[in-house]
């Protein structure tokens, strides 16, 4: 794959792009970088740009994070030393014709790329892709879960709200750790196949029926599923995970002041960084081959 006419941008993310960005340099791009954790010894074919605005400025492809947007329409950049807002003004510096790669994008930035002639390409939900980083962001949503509970996951009733790529791949795995586990889909297919792989299928509709026996609670859709009147019902000092995209499945706020260990769990893909990194390095470097193709 030789993209050595082209000038790639990677900007904001965490360790996973690292990965990324040193794998776009083996194509011979030239690849610029900003707004993640930048390592002592550097990227190789990397050159580290002072500004978002430096960064972007000529390039062909912006790459921006999986996880999206926050609310407020920054990047997900948590170690980058200001907040980085993909607005007109930061855009405009790309190259004409230029395509932006990220997870999903918000309105906001939907428009400012149509203003300036920039294409938008989504992979929050490649199937193929996330069902490559589905393990990691699993193996890191049960870390999280041990390191903050107070019972185990074996023998426990724990509740899995969705039944995506994530949700389908966590519940099968807590099934086999020993969990008794409650899948919560509103799709009869997707609970027939829950009930397959071992787990109590339940209908979105009745979790707060489940609510009292569950000690964990596990949410992987990004709408309000699991409200205050539900996790008023779990059981005293229950943990809950939201591992959903923004605005999330879990009334968090609600969850603390009921006294339960409220989690939102998300970048857990940046504890595998080299796995992660490399498999949405692949997805990525497709799509540009095809728009390039398509020039």
């Amino acid at each position: 794959m030789d993209f050595s006419h082209l000038t790639i941008a990677v900007v904001g993310g965490d360790e996973r792009e690292q990965e990324i960005a040193r794998l776009a340099a083996t194509t011979g791009a030239t690849v610029k970088a900003y707004g993640f954790p930048w390592p002592d010894e550097g990227v190789p074919g990397v050159e580290l740009s002072a500004t978002p605005e430096e960064a972007l400025a000529g390039a062909n492809y912006a790459l921006f994070p999986i996880p999206g947007q926050a609310k407020d329409g920054t990047l997900f950049a948590p170690e980058s030393p200001a907040p980085i807002l993909p607005n007109r003004e930061l855009l405009e510096g790309m190259a004409p014709g230029g395509a932006i790669i990220l997870g999903w994008a918000n309105e906001m930035l939907q428009d400012a790329a149509k203003d300036l002639g920039l294409s938008i390409s989504e992979y929050e939900w490649d199937v193929e892709l996330m069902l490559l980083r589905a393990p990691a962001i699993v193996e890191g949503a049960l870390q999280r879960a041990i390191a903050n509970s107070r019972v185990t996951i074996h023998n426990t009733d724990v509740l899995v709200v969705g039944h995506g790529n994530i949700g389908r791949i966590l519940a099968r795995t807590l099934v086999l750790l020993g969990a008794r586990v409650h899948l919560a889909a509103r799709n009869p297919v997707q609970r027939a196949d829950a009930l397959s792989a071992g787990c109590i299928p339940v209908p979105l509709e009745d979790i707060r029926e489940v609510a009292p026996k569950v000690g964990m609670v596990f949410s992987t859709v990004p709408a309000a599923v699991v409200d205050a009147e539900t996790l008023a019902l779990l059981p005293p000092h229950s943990l809950v995970m939201d591992l959903s995209a923004p605005p999330g499945g879990i009334d968090l706020a609600a969850a603390e002041e009921l006294g339960h260990t409220a989690l939102w769990a998300r970048g857990l893909g940046r504890r595998a960084p080299i796995t992660v990194g490399a498999s949405q390095w692949s997805g990525i470097a497709k799509r540009i081959a095809d728009m390039e193709e398509a020039r």
